[in-house]
């Protein structure tokens, strides 16, 4: 007996007293979102590939992350199990094998085709919460987006956005100017956030070719199914903020690209998350703030969203009150937390008279569940008992090599198995320094000729004039220190050999103040009667005078020596 009604998507059958009845969900109530919770081993995965194959085989394209591979069996043909028949035969439908077009995606290219975004595409905002900046950060990070937006530097992976960072950080002098403060240490604070997130994968996510929406909303031109889109999460499952990253980047542009249709009669695409605590626990609070707002916002696009995990508690109440299709299977009160969560579950349903729903929650079987669509106008039905229909596809995960095979088979493979790099920011800014940099100066040839006169030397006046200042910047360059420019004047010859007798002086006195040869030194050689007077005022008076001694010498003495 057939079972499927145009318009619906057959879930099981209800058991109640009467006989029970066929529970649908209407595709026209579709994109108002669904929730299927419970205890591990209850049957949720094989409830989400159920409505899954409903929805392809209505022709709307869906999109799931499979968390442990147990739903890539889809794109094999079923192989009629005893507890498939069996359960067919209890819901008076009849089992006819099927298999459905899939498409597999990986972040890190390894189980499916690579899934990638570039930099621009994500943004400074987004970027910026992801990776929990402060306000100076974001400010610093919106700052180097601009720039590299008016120079023409494209944004296209992770090491174009650390060159940019690179640069600010050199050149921030500069920027502040223009663009405020950007300081190296904000800087460096930001590439340590970077690292954390290419730590786990992001330089595989951040690239070309990007990933295009419209990718993953294909329909098989030879059947007029929807193309299941399943992306290998149970790698990514290791590095959240990269599954988060993805997530909201992908719902970003689910809200930006598609346009309004307000309730068509079946959605354009569906999402499913399964595991989705995995989604929720230690999430940024952008994407928790992300998904409530497509939760609240995307109905209108004809986009449904469907969340598949363990309790209902591990789902926002903001984005819980947004789900109006539900699937409740079995949870297991066994401790104060699961009590309240069979509580909050029972709670949410619209009350059956004739069912304890609390109660009935923790005496489900495996396959079976409550199940509530929404019908009529948009209202929840009464909560069902409900024996949920099994896939006609495979059920478990697909042989290695037949993932292989269908990979080589996609459609998609041409367009992004192959990563592009194509000049982008971090060559742009390369080039331009290798332009920039000074050349080295060329040495000058020895002369061939040993007898061919030497230059001849500017004299000190021209040498002061040449770099823009008198034989005064030739002394007080020597005195202290500065680096000439090309060959010594002899101004800044001689006054550099005064300094160096100045300092031997200086020393040698202070020395001799504190060793005490001083004292010894008077006792030797008779003092004139300066000196002597000098020697009676104490050890300052004498230190002082050697320095005036060793200056009147510098300002005279070497003339008085020339005229003895």
């Amino acid at each position: 007996m057939s079972v499927e009604v145009e318009g619906k998507i057959f879930v099981g059958k209800s058991t109640g007293e009467d006989g029970g009845k066929p529970e649908y969900l209407t595709l026209k109530l579709a994109n108002r979102h669904g929730l299927a919770t419970g205890a591990t081993g209850t049957g949720k995965t094989v409830t989400l590939q159920t409505i899954a194959e409903g929805f392809s085989r209505a022709g709307v394209p869906v999109f799931a992350a499979d968390i442990k591979g147990d739903l890539s069996g889809v794109a094999m043909p079923g192989e009629g199990q005893d507890w498939i028949v069996k359960r067919f035969a209890e819901i008076g439908a009849d089992y006819v094998p099927d298999e459905f077009p899939v498409i597999f995606w990986d972040l890190f290219g390894e189980q499916g085709h690579p899934v990638r975004a570039t930099v621009s595409e994500m943004g400074p905002l987004l970027l910026a919460r992801l990776l929990n900046l402060n306000d100076v950060q974001e400010g610093v990070l919106n700052v180097v987006f601009r720039i590299a937006d008016e120079r023409g530097l494209l944004l296209l992976d992770l090491k174009d956005l650390r060159a940019m960072l690179a640069f600010a950080a050199e050149n921030a002098a500069q920027l502040t100017t223009t663009y405020g403060n950007v300081s190296p240490a904000t800087v460096g604070a930001i590439q340590r956030a970077l690292l954390v997130l290419e730590n786990q994968g992001a330089d595989k996510f951040f690239g070309e070719p990007a990933l295009k929406i419209s990718d993953l909303m294909r329909v098989d031109p030879r059947t007029g199914y929807g193309t299941i889109s399943l992306l290998a999460a149970d790698k990514l499952m290791g590095s959240p903020q990269l599954y988060a990253t993805f997530l909201l980047w992908l719902l970003s542009e689910l809200f930006e690209e598609l346009p309004e249709v307000g309730d068509p009669d079946k959605p354009k695409v569906v999402f499913f998350f399964d595991e989705a605590h995995l989604l929720f626990d230690e999430a940024p609070k952008a994407l928790l703030q992300k998904i409530e707002q497509v939760v609240r916002l995307i109905r209108s696009k004809g986009v449904g969203v469907y969340f598949v995990t363990q309790n209902p508690l591990d789902v926002p109440e903001s984005v819980l009150a947004q789900l109006g299709n539900r699937v409740q299977h079995a949870l297991r009160a066994f401790t104060p937390r699961d009590q309240k969560a069979v509580n909050a579950a029972a709670e949410t349903f619209r009350p059956n008279p004739k069912l304890d729903t609390a109660q009935v929650i923790t005496e489900l079987g495996k396959g079976m569940a409550l199940v509530s669509m929404l019908e009529g106008n948009g209202t929840p039905a009464m909560v069902e008992r409900t024996a949920i229909c099994p896939p006609t596809a495979r059920v478990g995960p697909i042989d290695p090599e037949m993932r292989k095979v269908n990979m080589r088979n996609s459609p998609v493979g041409k367009l992004y198995d192959t990563p592009v790099d194509r000049e982008s920011a971090y060559e742009m800014l390369a080039k331009r320094a290798d332009e920039t940099a000074p050349a080295e100066a060329p040495e000058t040839p020895a002369s061939p000729n040993p007898a061919s006169p030497k230059p001849t030397e500017p004299k000190p006046t021209e040498a002061g004039a040449a770099s823009g200042g008198g034989w005064l910047d030739g002394v007080l360059g020597g005195l202290f220190g500065t680096p000439s420019r090309g060959r010594m004047s002899i101004g800044e010859q001689v006054a550099r050999q005064v300094t160096r007798e100045v300092v031997n002086q200086a020393t040698k006195a202070i020395l001799r103040n504190v060793l005490g040869g001083r004292a010894r030194s008077t006792r030797a050689v008779s003092p004139t009667p300066a000196r002597a007077k000098s020697s009676r005022s104490g050890a300052g008076a004498s230190s002082s005078d050697d320095f005036a001694q060793i200056f009147d010498d510098f300002a005279g003495g070497g003339s008085a020596k020339r005229r003895k």
